[in-house]
C-alpha cells in the first residue's frame, strides 16, 4: 500500500450517520411542509471565535456589534408584526456582552437555543469542547433563566463525543447536520437512541449570500437572485412535504438590503398558507408524538 493510502487506513467503512431513513408523517393542521425559522446570534464572538486577537480590531468587531445595535431589534419587530415565533441560537458570550438584546428575544416569546459560549468549533477531542457546552449552559440559566432543549454547533461541526455529551445533558434536539430534508433521530455509537436532528437547509444560510468582509471577501448576491433561490427551494420542499431550516444571522439579515429580502421571503412563505412556521422545540416535540404513534401502530 502506498504512503498516501496508508494515511487513510483508519477511515471507517461505515457511514457516520447510522440513523434509519427519516419517518414520514403528516404535518399538523393540514400543512404540506414545515419551516424551522431560526436565527444564530453570534455577535462579536463570530469574529473572536476565529481568533481572540480580533477583540482588538475594533472595525472587525463592529460587524458583530451590529446585531445588538440594529440587526436583532429590527428582526424582532418584523416577527412581532407578522405574528411569527422563531428559535434564536445564542452564544453565551453574546448573552453576557449584550444582555438587553438577549432579554428582548426572550421577552418576545421566542425559543432560546444553545450555540456554544465563544463560538468555538467543537472539533473532535478538542480540550475546549465540554467547556464551551457547559459554560454556555450556565450562562443561559444564570442570565436568562433558560435551560435550552435545542443546540446548534458553532460553525456546524459535531463528533460522537459531543453527541454523547448533549444526550447526557438532556437536550431534545440538534440542528447542525445536512443529510436529510426531514427530522430524524440520531443513533448513538452503542446503538441507543440519540437526539432528534432538525437538519439545516444549506441554501438558507444568509451568511453565504449576504456578508462580504475582509477575511473572506466575496460578492454580495442581489435580492432577486437569493429570493428566487429561496422561493424555489421552499416550493419544491412543499411539493415533497418536507422541512426547511433557516440559518439567518441578524448581523447579515438585519442590514437594510438583506432585511428587505428576509421580509419578502417570510411574506411569501406566509402567503403559501400551507407551511407550518415554528420553533425547533415545537417541531421536535411534534416529532416525538409522531414517533410514538408510529411505534404503536
Amino acid at each position: 500500500m502506498s504512503a498516501t493510502y496508508d494515511r487513510y487506513r483508519n477511515v471507517p467503512l461505515t457511514p457516520p450517520n447510522q440513523a434509519p431513513p427519516a419517518l414520514r408523517y403528516p404535518w399538523p393542521e393540514g400543512n404540506r411542509a414545515a419551516m424551522f425559522l431560526s436565527f444564530d446570534i453570534d455577535a462579536e464572538s463570530a469574529w473572536t471565535g476565529k481568533d481572540p486577537s480580533h477583540a482588538d480590531r475594533l472595525v472587525t468587531m463592529s460587524f458583530g456589534g451590529f446585531e445588538a445595535r440594529v440587526g436583532t431589534p429590527v428582526i424582532l419587530k418584523l416577527l412581532r408584526e407578522m405574528g411569527l415565533k422563531a428559535t434564536f441560537f445564542i452564544t453565551g458570550w453574546a448573552v453576557e456582552a449584550h444582555p438587553a438584546m438577549a432579554e428582548a428575544v426572550l421577552a418576545d416569546g421566542h425559543e432560546i437555543g444553545h450555540h456554544g459560549y465563544h463560538h468555538l468549533i467543537p472539533e473532535p477531542g478538542a480540550d475546549h469542547m465540554l467547556e464551551e457546552l457547559d459554560y454556555g449552559l450556565e450562562v443561559l440559566k444564570r442570565r436568562l433563566g433558560v435551560v435550552p432543549v435545542g443546540y446548534r454547533a458553532p460553525i456546524g461541526e459535531a463528533s460522537a463525543e459531543l453527541c454523547q455529551s448533549l444526550k447526557e445533558r438532556n437536550f431534545l434536539y440538534t440542528s447542525s447536520w445536512f443529510d436529510d430534508v426531514r427530522p430524524y433521530r440520531h443513533v448513538m455509537k452503542d446503538g441507543s437512541p440519540g437526539l432528534i436532528e432538525l437538519p439545516q437547509t444549506t441554501s438558507y444560510d444568509d451568511w453565504m449570500h449576504g456578508l462580504a468582509n475582509r477575511f473572506s471577501p466575496r460578492s454580495i448576491f442581489p435580492k432577486e437572485h437569493v429570493l428566487s433561490m429561496w422561493r424555489d427551494d421552499l416550493d419544491e420542499t412543499r411539493a415533497w412535504g418536507d422541512l426547511v431550516t433557516t440559518v439567518f444571522h441578524p448581523q447579515v439579515s438585519g442590514r437594510p438590503m438583506r432585511f428587505r429580502l428576509l421580509r419578502e421571503f417570510l411574506q411569501y412563505t406566509v402567503s403559501c398558507n400551507d407551511v407550518w412556521i415554528t420553533t425547533g422545540e415545537e417541531i421536535a416535540r411534534y416529532y416525538e408524538q409522531q414517533e410514538k404513534a408510529l411505534a404503536v401502530s
